[in-house]
């Protein structure tokens, strides 16, 4: 089931191949397996710009260093771009992430779903495979629900979605409610901003906590 599947993210899922018999793991990559503020700050220090850290939401926190005022709403997405462009494969990975996901593959597949822009979606691979993450990437657009559906739709065992921000979690609940719903935010400083996503199944706040949430699921399915 492909319905309201962006038709740039079409493509990629016609080259992932899902096993029906054993568990998956879809997992984001920005806050859950690279540090994307680390990155992000760095590149809006090279920009004359920082990150004023009074919510989640990147607008109105991206701020000119010059007068604090805030960068308007439609920059952002160009900011976005060429921060991907420039960090996308190089970003530092979330610690422990590697040496988990390789641990949880010996039980699960794994999957990347990340909402890194297509054209870029090469240096996501890259920054995943120096990072030792070596796992499909899909570079998707738009929310996440109906890709985790379609992923999602005839597997067997349990399935499971990681991500930071609880609009994709609301969405995944809404198109593929079956599959557990993990919110997690590598950034200490992020995670204090926002709580527990509302649709979430848990918020865990570590690596070591995911692995033993879903490696106890996984054995009880």
């Amino acid at each position: 089931m492909t319905e309201g599947i962006h038709v740039d993210v079409l493509p990629q899922l016609a080259h992932i191949e899902i096993a029906q018999d054993r568990p998956l793991i879809i997992t984001d990559a920005d806050e859950v397996l690279f540090n994307f503020m680390q990155g992000l700050e760095l590149f809006l220090a090279e920009n004359e710009l920082f990150f004023d850290w009074q919510s989640f939401a990147l607008h109105g926190n991206i701020k000119r260093k010059s007068d604090q005022t805030a960068v308007e709403a439609e920059t952002i997405p160009i900011l976005l771009d060429q921060f991907f462009n420039e960090y996308a494969h190089r970003l530092p990975a979330v610690e422990g992430a590697a040496d988990t996901l390789a641990r949880l593959s010996e039980h699960a597949q794994v999957v990347v779903l990340s909402n890194v822009p297509p054209k870029y979606a090469h240096k996501r691979l890259a920054g995943l495979k120096k990072a030792n993450m070596n796992y499909p990437l899909i570079a998707n657009v738009g929310s996440k629900g109906r890709v985790v559906r379609h992923l999602t739709q005839n597997l067997e065992k349990p399935s499971f979605f990681i991500d930071d921000i609880p609009t994709n979690h609301g969405s995944v609940l809404k198109h593929a409610a079956h599959v557990h719903r993990l919110h997690y935010i590598a950034d200490e400083r992020l995670a204090k901003l926002l709580g527990p996503a509302e649709h979430s199944s848990a918020r865990l706040d570590s690596w070591p906590a995911l692995y033993t949430h879903i490696l106890t699921i996984i054995d009880e399915g």
